[in-house]
């Protein structure tokens, strides 16, 4: 008589069970696809005015979701918004996680003065509430894409730090960690051949919700006019321009703001499925 061992499911297979997540997938491959080439499918410039034009309902002289106070077209704007929300958000999130990791890999392997000093540092940047600290730096530097993207990833590497450190306390007393340790390996060694690959699913879990929430802070920075400032179509911008025309034009901040909506839902919906697939603790028993 045979004894049959349980199969082993793949990555993907796990995920696909997770339905909303491979929506979120495909919508995110969309989007990058279309920001990617934004020029191919932008049906107009940008940023070409037509005063003539103003204000065009949806559908109107082929204007399929109609222009704004300058004439501009609305889709074509949002096309090319997405390639900067987008940037906005892999630019801050990469910052973030770099600099979060690398901190919380030092404090947990090291320890002692070193994990004291790190984890006072993320205390002061918790004593203050995220937006209002981002919104005071900006108003200091300057409102400018450049300036968006390095503040909200300087302002955002705690998270990272602190998930990162708590993971490292759990690995550094491991028998593989101690069996290099035996064998001579150095603490650089220690950490980014043998610790660091194995902390990286929740960093990268992380991440995938950190994408929106840079998106929505830029956003909420470009509302306020401390982002990326007009004419550069980011969706944030977007909505704050048409604010202003919201009784004569509503869907001057519908279409920018559904943008923002589906992409942030998208990147939920892919980071949930990459947390059901990757957390070997919520796969037990599956």
């Amino acid at each position: 008589m045979h004894s049959s061992a349980p199969k082993k499911v793949g990555f993907w297979r796990k995920f696909a069970r997770n339905r909303l997540a491979v929506v979120g997938l495909l919508m995110l491959l969309l989007m990058a696809t279309v920001a990617g080439f934004a020029d191919f499918f932008a049906p107009y410039s940008p940023l070409e005015m037509n005063l003539a034009n103003a204000y065009a309902p949806p559908g109107s002289d082929g204007h399929l979701l109609g222009t704004d106070n300058y004439g501009r077209d609305i889709l074509s704007r949002i096309i090319h918004g997405s390639r900067i929300s987008l940037t906005i958000g892999l630019v801050v999130v990469s910052i973030a996680a770099t600099v979060g990791t690398l901190l919380g890999l030092l404090a947990g392997f090291l320890g002692g003065w070193v994990d004291m000093l790190i984890m006072r540092l993320v205390e002061i940047f918790y004593a203050f509430p995220f937006l209002i600290l981002v919104i005071a730096v900006m108003a200091i530097l300057g409102p400018n894409i450049f300036n968006v993207m390095w503040v909200l990833g300087a302002v955002s590497w705690p998270i990272y730090a602190r998930l990162v450190r708590a993971v490292v306390l759990g690995l550094r007393e491991q028998e593989f960690v101690e069996a290099a340790r035996s064998g001579g390996a150095s603490t650089a060694r220690l950490i980014f051949r043998h610790v660091l690959p194995n902390s990286l699913t929740p960093v990268i879990v992380t991440a995938t919700f950190g994408i929106p929430e840079a998106i929505l802070s830029a956003a909420a920075l470009g509302f306020l006019g401390l982002g990326v400032q007009p004419p550069t179509p980011e969706w944030g911008a977007l909505v704050s321009e048409g604010k202003d025309f919201i009784r004569r034009a509503p869907f001057l901040i519908t279409w920018p703001g559904l943008a923002i909506m589906i992409t942030v839902m998208s990147f939920n919906f892919l980071g949930d499925g990459l947390r059901d697939t990757l957390d070997p603790r919520l796969n037990k028993g599956k």
